[in-house]
């Protein structure tokens, strides 16, 4: 199941990358502040939530794929 880790892995950091992505769409300081300074992308994510939920719910998805494949080990 270490196959389900690193695909979990993935999926998160594509959910991560949609959120820069959406904050540097919404303007220059949100992705930079997204970018450089990681809680501010919960800052973001509150108050642009309609921008930032589909990238947000995929790296829940993908912690729950992570959280499988760890599981599976134990």
């Amino acid at each position: 199941m270490e196959v389900l880790f690193y695909i979990g892995i993935g999926i998160f950091i594509i959910g991560g990358i949609g959120t820069l992505i959406a904050a540097f769409k919404e303007s220059l300081l949100w992705g930079l502040g997204c970018l450089l300074f990681t809680p501010i992308s919960l800052v973001f994510l509150v108050l642009h939530w309609q921008k930032a939920k589909n990238p947000f719910f995929l790296q829940l998805a993908g912690l729950a794929v992570v959280l499988l494949g760890a599981g599976s080990k134990i």
